[in-house]
């Protein structure tokens, strides 16, 4: 088996990964926000229904649903948004530039769950199981 060969028979199990980590990273956020889970001082005083408090829902429900790779494509497009947003809303009025205004992984984030949106959940997934792969 030649390298091109490996890396197609493995890039939809890598894809499964990059979204079951990606959804850990966003539910650690959630957690943080409405369960205290890591302690985060920041988000001590979190009103819940407050823009911050949203996004901490799509966070907690949107990464744990990712985790375990359901409803992935319009999951991931929410929280795509959700990032566009955040990244409009607190880094871009301070700079033109991500490096600049702190929204690096803002943008990136944006990105990796539009590129799962448009990819799907991989086969590791509840999604592909509901479809009988």
């Amino acid at each position: 088996m030649n390298l091109d060969q490996l890396c197609a028979a493995w890039a939809p199990r890598l894809l499964s990964v990059l979204r079951i980590f990606v959804g850990l990273l966003y539910l650690e956020f959630g957690l943080a926000k409405h369960f205290g889970f890591p302690h985060a001082a920041m988000f001590d005083n979190l009103q819940h229904l407050s823009l911050i408090g949203v996004a901490g829902l799509i966070e907690l429900i949107g990464g744990a649903a990712l985790v375990i790779g359901l409803f992935t494509r319009p999951v991931a497009f929410i929280m795509s948004g959700e990032m566009a947003f955040a990244y409009f809303i607190e880094h871009a009025p301070r700079s033109f530039f991500p490096l600049l205004n702190g929204g690096t992984l803002a943008v990136l984030a944006c990105f990796l769950f539009l590129y799962i949106a448009a990819a799907g959940p991989g086969p590791w997934s509840i999604d592909a199981l509901r479809r009988g792969r």
